[in-house]
Formats: structure tokens, C-alpha cells, sequence
């Protein structure tokens, strides 16, 4: 087993210009909204703990991904 630190041929469970209904649930140190998505962190500025919103994933990194409410 290899405990490098590495996920071998790991993939986030989201994709960039993919939407989702989340609710956040909590706040990061930057201000922004955290979500979840399939238990991946989602990063959504102007939003507030509680919102439900509807977002567009606009980055996704190794750990982490960054979204944008969609409004309709």
C-alpha cells in the first residue's frame, strides 16, 4: 500500500460547469459558504450557512472544489 500521501487514480466526484443543489453548511476562514457534495468540499463565495442554493462548480482541485450560486 502505498501511504506517499497520494490517492492514486483518484478523481473528485464533481466536474467544472456541473450544477448542484447543496445546502451550506458551514463557513470558511475567507468568508465563503461550504458545501458538500458527495462528501467532497465545495467552496461558495456569498453565501451564508443554512442557504440552499443552486451552484455551477467553476475549479476543482485535489481536495477541494470552488463554486457559484446559478441564479435561474
Amino acid at each position: 500500500m502505498d501511504y506517499s500521501g497520494e490517492r492514486r487514480g483518484f478523481t473528485a466526484p464533481i466536474n467544472v460547469g456541473e450544477t448542484y443543489d447543496v445546502t451550506i453548511e458551514d463557513v470558511g476562514r475567507e468568508g465563503d459558504g461550504i458545501a458538500r457534495v458527495e462528501g467532497f468540499v465545495v467552496f461558495v463565495p456569498n453565501t451564508q450557512k443554512g442557504d440552499t442554493v443552486k451552484i455551477r462548480v467553476t475549479k476543482v482541485s485535489r481536495r477541494v472544489a470552488f463554486g457559484e450560486v446559478v441564479t435561474e
